[in-house]
């Protein structure tokens, strides 16, 4: 973002004006009457529940899709796009919730088709100012996707743009990732440009916003400076209830992460953030997931994983703590069947499914929540109501033949209403809905399984509203009191202290000793394990806890599909080369 002296006139002027605008997609109506001021030099936040119509806003600033009603004026004069190269002509770049790269092509491959002057020089002056650093000989398809957000970034940057839209940017970062971003924001808005947030973690709003406009039901709920809208009065707004109904393990979710925030929402809701520990449930036989000495290699002989163990019982939460890049996603692709292991095991119930297709994983019981819910966790073209019941539509075919769509609609209208998934109808376009919501429907999916033994789920509330997270964690809390295993892989520490009854953490491909979440130090002894701090020694302690297990193979002797290609294990990004 480059530095802009402005008159004081100018200076006057807001960024962007936005004046009854309305739009609707069929019967739906996701924006109606929405009207706000963005001022130059400020951080104005967007929030709301998924499906509140943040997302659409957003493309409607940025061309992608015209109001059907309203008027939008930037820097004083009129502007109305109606398509992505308006905004670009405008100096308007947005960051959208679904990535826009190319994974075939490299990082500086994907810098390339945007055709800028002096791109070696822009790449150069992005990782100076504002320390976001890119291997740019890395090819898309093998980074982990809060490298690829950080890509997306760096790409709306170098067109240098006066107004920066970011929608619900951090959703796929780690606190490290979150952190940057935010000083980003707020060095961009500090020079004179201007910077408007979709967002749903407060803490974020705290820390680097200047104003806010609640969205709900498309409608404007309320806003202002944030210097007048504390935590308690954003929380009704966003959600139409207060606080005090919301579990207070959500602190961490919607972003209250500093101890002094942590306290002000345990006073707001009256109660602490700890939960009374949780036996496993009490039933014979093997654990519900058994991971046994697992190793993933990288094309270039490193690990991705170093023979990582873990078990989890049955009615029991683990969860898997650490900074991006140390396994998790690995571990989370060796469950789900799209990554095959160079050694160890894996095994569900008494079911060895190491090599099993994914067919075969779900038979035995094992659901999976992929880190990336858009590109691996659902069809965009296909339905709602397909998505919904992906591996099942057996139980609705007629004669063996035929599809009961009528009875596939009924059943998927139950199921929306249950999780609360926001779409116009079982019929609509999985690509329609909102990312939360799209989340809610691989959720709902997953858990629907008969029998359920475990669930692996990589970021379950990313990209969730406040709401939508309370929900979220009583979902995974019920499958573990009807006995099933819960694993929880999460960059949200907070999540994972409220919610698991163990954690683990992963570094450097290698899982530690589990640390009771419960006990005084846990934060810091889980910091400390994040960071390299006794992770080696941790790691080999809890080894020869996993024995081998004595198997079954899968009941079907099917061939398991050829395992996807082997990706690179992702290092530190190095600095940009020109």
């Amino acid at each position: 973002m480059r530095a802009r002296p402005a008159s004081p006139a100018a200076a006057r002027v807001p960024a962007l004006e936005i004046r009854r605008l309305t739009k609707s997609f069929g019967a739906v109506r996701a924006l109606d009457d929405v009207s706000l001021v963005v001022e130059s030099g400020t951080v104005h936040c967007v929030l709301g529940e998924n499906g509140a119509g943040k997302s659409t806003l957003c493309h409607l600033i940025g061309g992608s899709l015209a109001p059907d009603t309203g008027t939008l004026r930037l820097y004083g004069k009129p502007y109305a796009p109606r398509r992505p190269a308006d905004a670009l002509a405008a100096e308007i770049a947005m960051v959208h919730q679904h990535f826009s790269l190319v994974p075939t092509l490299t990082v500086g491959e994907n810098l390339r088709l945007l055709r800028l002057p002096d791109l070696a020089r822009r790449v150069d002056r992005v990782a100076d100012e504002y320390g976001l650093t890119l291997d740019l000989g890395a090819r898309v398809a093998d980074l982990p996707v809060g490298v690829r957000q950080r890509v997306e970034i760096v790409k709306a940057l170098l067109r240098e743009p006066r107004l920066l839209l970011l929608d619900e940017p951090t959703g796929v970062l780690d606190p490290v990732g979150t952190e940057a971003l935010l000083k980003t924001c707020r060095r961009i808005a500090d020079r004179g440009g201007a910077v408007v947030l979709i967002t749903h973690k407060l803490g974020e709003v705290a820390r680097t916003g200047d104003t806010a406009t609640v969205l709900r039901g498309g409608r404007v709920a309320g806003g202002g400076p944030l210097a007048e809208l504390p935590a308690e009065r954003l929380v009704p707004l966003m959600i139409g209830r207060s606080a005090d109904s919301l579990d207070p393990a959500l602190s961490g979710t919607i972003g209250l992460t500093e101890l002094t925030e942590l306290t002000e929402l345990t006073e707001l809701t009256g109660s602490s953030m700890s939960k009374t520990p949780q036996a496993p449930a009490d039933r014979p036989g093997p654990s519900a997931l058994r991971v046994h000495a697992l190793t993933v290699r990288g094309t270039d002989g490193t690990h991705a994983l170093d023979g990582a163990s873990l078990e989890v019982g049955h009615g029991e939460i683990v969860g898997v703590a650490g900074v991006e890049g140390n396994g998790q996603s690995e571990l989370l692709a060796v469950l789900g069947g799209s990554r095959a292991p160079d050694e160890g095991t894996v095994a569900v119930g008494d079911t060895d499914i190491t090599r099993a297709t994914p067919r075969q994983r779900t038979d035995a019981g094992l659901g999976v929540v992929p880190e990336d819910r858009h590109h691996d966790g659902c069809v965009p073209a296909l339905s709602v109501a397909a998505n919904l019941f992906l591996g099942r539509l057996g139980q609705f075919r007629r004669a063996g033949l035929f599809l009961d769509r009528r009875a596939m609609r009924r059943a998927a209208d139950g199921v929306l209403t249950a999780h609360d998934i926001r779409a116009e109808g079982p019929d609509t376009p999985m690509s329609a809905l909102s990312g939360g919501n799209q989340q809610k429907v691989v959720l709902a999916r997953e858990l629907a399984l008969d029998p359920l033994v475990c669930l692996a789920a990589a970021q379950p509330t990313r990209g969730l509203d406040v709401g939508a997270v309370h929900a979220v964690h009583s979902r995974m809390r019920e499958a573990a009191a009807r006995g099933a295993g819960v694993l929880v892989v999460s960059s949200e520490l907070d999540e994972l202290l409220a919610l698991c009854d163990r954690v683990v953490v992963a570094y450097r491909g290698r899982l530690s000793a589990p640390v009771d979440p419960h006990e005084p130090a846990a934060r810091e002894r889980i910091g400390r394990l994040m960071l390299g701090a006794a992770a080696e020694d941790s790691a080999r302690a809890s080894a020869p806890t996993v024995a081998a297990p004595t198997l079954t193979a899968p009941a079907d002797p099917a061939t398991p599909a050829d395992p996807a290609p082997p990706t690179e294990a992702i290092t530190p990004p190095t600095p940009p080369t020109a």
